[in-house]
């Protein structure tokens, strides 16, 4: 198991997503109810960022053509994007949030 270093707890905003790049992945870190979530940053319909989008309870509006998607999960939850963006394992230390990813 890896882990990285993606950010402090304080530097996600409660309204929207905080974009991290670390090691070849584009992550979008979310603060919903105390816990953080993470997910690709990239909106699987055309390129835009997803912590750019504005936040509602646990989804995300793409701020380009307003496809939403779960921050818990990923899944996509309106048109016109049709396939969900991945989802990574965070974990919080402290005040610290890493990635965590599992060897191959």
């Amino acid at each position: 198991m890896t882990r990285i270093r993606l950010a402090s707890v304080g530097d996600i905003p409660d309204e929207t997503g905080l974009r991290v790049d670390t090691d070849g992945y584009r992550i979008a870190l979310f603060r919903v109810e105390g816990d953080i979530y993470g997910i690709a940053d990239r909106c699987s319909h055309e390129e835009a960022s997803l912590a750019e989008g504005d936040l509602f309870d646990d989804e995300i509006e793409c701020p380009k053509h307003g496809s939403e998607f779960n921050v818990r999960t990923g899944a996509v939850l309106n048109l016109p994007a049709t396939e969900p963006v991945a989802r990574y394992d965070v974990v919080v230390e402290g005040d610290d949030v890493y990635l965590i990813l599992e060897e191959e």
